[in-house]
């Protein structure tokens, strides 16, 4: 169960027996709020990440590789003099709850032993990570807490460190069935799990049912006599006092291979099928955490970047309406036109003062007549220019709605592009491709900030195995379209959901192309589009060669010819069944010459 109490004891265990007595090599920070100890123990280099999120808080060992800001934070210099060439002396949980320290050997600048200590506390949005030097004064932290945001705890470099208010509740580590019997039935009548969850130090409900099911077994009844609760609660903590012995780390997976949560050791309120084997507790947390963190992060820092184009998307719309009302308004053109010859051809039946003026019209197949208001104040010939004055102003106004209503067309085209290809994102580097493409059209200021400055590898397409064993190219934004489809070969296949934002697609393969290899890419075009949720989108496909970019095109912007249409239905599990290649493994088969 991820970091609730009970797993933040296995995890210290695990991480004391595999990190005391190495050395600090090295430290970063890539975030604000997580920190990576390269720690060399066991003849071997260990990467110890340690992260005070208020969504994803943990701790574990780690093989994943982070792109660090060009200038480290403050924490990260005051750890690196601190810390560096230390020795960990040990890593322990503290009274059973969600609270890590990790003691460490350091050697002061006089050559003098000194001790210093990193406090994790995962605790939701109160997370925190903080240095304390010997005396137990906190040299810095992840987040500082002032008085007007707590009046109970602040957390400032030069106080003294005070752990969280104690919510009194036992420390699983050491507590007696009798302690625990007096804690749950002070709680009063409750089902054992919630009165365990409320008794026991950072116990959640889900590890409070697991137990619940191995002490009580299913139905979960703990007697109605004072010696069967006694009875239970001595099973219970003896239960608690067999945990280091139990650790056998598993990963929780759904049917479609999908990281749903992470155990210390097999759950029996889980299908054992779905209960995958993993070496250590950090590689069962890494699968668990890995990809949910790197999503979180680039929802919170593309945040800002929906909600200015969705603005934008609705200034254009507003746009759209009135250009729309524009053109409507203009559709009198014909009759002031009309109006105005009839007044020019009876100009002699006219005079001065009339109000309006009933005419033959000649524009009329039925041979009907006009009537024409007048201006009383103008000769009959000032009326007439008075009507084509209007004619040439609708006229141009027109001209001129229905060129502002195609750059209307084609910013919104544009602006609902970049939105799906933010919701593709995947990467930091695909995420800042986008904001350096909406940079330079002028709907983002470009960032002066050095942190976000760093160097990111470039993006990487999709990259998916057909059943044919043929490789797919998916484009995830505008810049990669561009590639893949500028460094395909001329007979490759080359596919686009028609008349909609959407993903450039390329089959690679240059012969005949089978049928189901054709089926899942257009699948591709059409979930990677503005019609993912539509039924019978409308796919176009053609050759590489007939695809053309026009001189000074927005990225992504192509024409073509010589195309076909499919239309097609897809579903999530479609997609899902696809097989999406390792983007740092092998590039999948050649393509036929």
């Amino acid at each position: 169960m991820p970091m609730d109490g009970l797993t933040v004891g296995f995890m210290a265990r695990e991480l004391d027996r595999m990190l005391a007595g190495g050395r600090i090599d090295r430290i970063t920070q890539p975030e604000r709020d997580t920190v990576i100890l390269v720690i060399r123990a066991g003849s071997e280099n260990r990467n110890l990440l340690l992260c005070a999120s208020a969504q994803n808080a943990r701790c574990h060992l780690t093989g994943s590789r982070f792109a660090n800001p060009l200038e480290p934070p403050a924490l990260c210099m005051l750890m690196r003099k601190q810390l560096l060439g230390g020795r960990v002396l040990g890593v322990r949980q503290v009274g059973g709850d969600r609270i890590i320290h990790i003691d460490m050997d350091t050697i002061g600048e006089m050559g003098d032993h000194e001790p210093r200590r990193l406090v994790l506390e995962i605790m939701g949005r109160h997370s925190n990570l903080m240095l304390l030097n010997g005396e137990g004064k906190i040299l810095e932290s992840a987040h500082h807490v002032n008085a007007e945001m707590s009046r109970v705890r602040q957390v400032q470099p030069g106080l003294q460190y005070a752990p969280p208010p104690g919510q009194d509740r036992l420390d699983p580590a050491d507590m007696t069935g009798e302690d625990l019997l007096a804690k749950m039935e002070a709680a009063g009548v409750q089902p054992f799990e919630k009165a365990l969850a409320g008794a026991v130090s950072g116990l959640s409900q889900v590890s409070a049912g697991e137990i619940a099911l191995r002490v009580l077994g299913p139905g979960g009844f703990w007697g109605d006599t004072e010696e069967e609760k006694r009875a239970v609660c001595e099973k219970t903590a003896a239960f608690f006092r067999t945990l280091p012995e139990r650790a056998d780390p598993r990963i929780l997976q759904n049917d479609e291979g999908e990281t749903l949560d992470f155990f210390a050791f097999p759950y029996l309120s889980q299908s054992p099928e779905r209960q995958l084997p993993r070496q250590t507790l950090s590689l069962a947390a890494e699968a668990f955490y890995g990809a949910r963190d790197q999503r979180d992060r680039l929802r919170q820092r593309s945040a800002s970047m929906v909600r200015l184009l969705k603005t934008q998307v609705e200034r254009c719309e507003k746009k759209l309406s009135l250009q729309e009302e524009e053109l409507a308004g203009a559709a009198r053109m014909e009759e002031y036109r009309i109006m105005g010859e009839v007044l020019n051809a009876n100009l002699y039946d006219l005079k001065k003062g009339m109000r309006e003026a009933v005419l033959p019209n000649w524009y009329d197949p039925a041979g009907g007549t006009i009537t024409i208001p007048l201006d009383e104040r103008l000769t009959p010939s000032q009326n007439a220019q008075k009507y084509f004055k209007k004619y040439q102003k609708a006229r141009s106004a027109r001209i001129s709605a229905q060129e502002q209503r195609e750059k209307t067309l084609q910013e919104l085209d544009y602006l609902e592009g970049m939105l799906l290809d933010v919701e593709k994102c995947v990467e930091e580097s695909e995420l800042e491709e986008i904001r350096g493409e909406l940079v330079r059209t002028g709907y983002m200021k470009r960032i002066t900030n050095r942190r976000q400055q760093r160097s990111l590898p470039q993006s990487r397409p999709y990259r998916y195995l057909s059943a044919d064993g043929i490789e797919i190219l998916v484009g995830k934004n505008s810049l990669q379209n561009d590639r893949i489809t500028g460094s395909a070969r001329p007979e490759e296949m080359w596919l686009h959901a028609k008349d909609m934002p959407g993903s450039h697609v390329i089959i690679r393969c240059e012969g005949e192309i089978p049928q189901e290899t054709m089926r899942q890419a257009a699948l591709l075009a059409a979930w990677f589009s503005k019609g993912q949720r539509s039924s019978m989108v409308p796919i176009d496909y053609t050759r590489r060669k007939y695809v053309k970019k026009p001189s000074g095109a927005a990225p992504g912007k192509v024409i073509y010819t010589h195309q076909k249409t499919a239309y097609m239905t897809v579903k999530e599990a479609d997609i899902r069944s696809m097989k999406e290649e390792n983007q740092t493994g092998r590039k999948g088969p050649k393509r036929k010459e």
